[in-house]
């Protein structure tokens, strides 16, 4: 006569169920989908950062007779500006942010090529100051993808600090950028500044009805280090070069990395509050 030996108990459906379910969930939420979804939509984003690196290196290795490279650049992307908006890829009040940041970009060239902070080698029509018109829209790139991964991800910030705060810190970092030829340079200070007005503050988007969130001080560091990539590309394809570039192109140092922090605090400051403006909301809750 055999021993009798137990079953082992049946598996539990509705256990089985839930441990699925969970990872399904898990899935849905951190799997390959979402992240291809994420990647197309910020390489939508990325349009119009992406036409002035492709004019840049175009430009740089074809030519064109009788047209300075510097004109040419300003020329095309005026053309993508207005494809742009034309298309409906980019909103009327998203071009009124873009000319604004053109603006403040156009002022600090002209005032650190001026200091002889980093200079435009080559011959232009529309240069100023021996600044090419096209500059700002370096800084207008910045800005373009800020709006456009604000509506396509449906940005949303939370914990935003008190009005103030804010547009004392944005104005003394975007000083500091001129002061600190003058002065000692109060960039460290300033980034402590912005940890402590933006420690609690979270930047949350969507991807096909899931929400994340990320601190907003850690998305200010990974937008300057992708610059900082983006600025080493645009020096060696000669868009302009640093004083110890001139012999021979090198990367840029990272402790530039903090400078573009720092650029990128203003442009996320100067678009929430201007869609803060446009919403009609009180400070504290920004759309």
């Amino acid at each position: 006569m055999k021993p009798y030996v137990p079953k082992p108990p049946s598996p539990d459906p509705v256990r089985n169920q839930g441990g699925r379910s969970k990872r399904s969930a898990f899935v849905r939420r951190y799997g390959p989908g979402q992240l291809w979804v994420f990647g197309r939509e910020q390489a939508l984003s990325c349009i119009f950062p992406a036409a002035i690196f492709l004019t840049l290196a175009l430009s740089r290795y074809w030519p064109i007779p009788f047209l300075h490279r510097y004109d040419l650049i300003l020329l095309v992307l005026v053309a993508v500006q207005a494809g742009m908006v034309g298309s409906g890829l980019e909103t009327r009040d998203e071009l009124k942010v873009i000319c604004v940041f053109h603006l403040i970009g156009l002022v600090l060239e002209l005032f650190k090529v001026r200091h002889g902070s980093w200079s435009y080698p080559e011959e232009a029509w529309t240069k100023v100051g021996g600044v090419p018109l096209y500059s700002g829209f370096m800084y207008a790139s910045v800005a373009s993808y800020i709006c456009q991964a604000w509506r396509r991800l449906h940005l949303n910030m939370e914990e935003w600090p008190p009005q103030i705060p804010v547009v004392v810190l944005g104005a003394a970092i975007y000083l500091n950028f001129f002061t600190h030829h003058y002065i000692p340079d109060l960039r460290w200070y300033l980034l402590a500044a912005v940890f402590a007005v933006f420690w609690r503050t979270r930047v949350s988007f969507s991807l096909r009805g899931e929400t994340y969130r990320m601190p907003l001080v850690l998305s200010f560091f990974l937008i300057g280090f992708f610059i900082w990539l983006a600025e080493n590309i645009s020096t060696f394809l000669g868009a302009w070069e640093y004083p110890d570039q001139h012999a021979r192109w090198h990367p840029v140092g990272l402790g530039k990395i903090s400078s573009w922090y720092l650029l990128v605090m203003i442009s996320m400051m100067i678009v929430t509050q201007l869609k803060r403006v446009k919403s009609g909301r009180r400070p504290e809750h920004p759309s």
